[in-house]
């Protein structure tokens, strides 16, 4: 459950951000370029959630 509630939070986030991402993105080179932005943000927070629990 503890698991559960963080991906429910994170799949909201992704639908209320989603459709304006779609929206303002509609050059493929744009879209590559925010879309590798996000997968970066998105990795950096996961990457420091990881090390936290590794600490703790």
């Amino acid at each position: 459950m503890n698991k559960l509630i963080p991906i429910i939070y994170m799949i909201g986030v992704l639908l209320l951000i989603l459709p304006s991402f779609i929206k303002t993105n509609k050059n493929l080179k744009t879209f590559i370029t925010n879309l590798s932005i996000w997968v970066t943000i998105i990795l950096v927070v996961f990457s420091i959630y990881y090390f936290f629990n590794l600490i703790i």
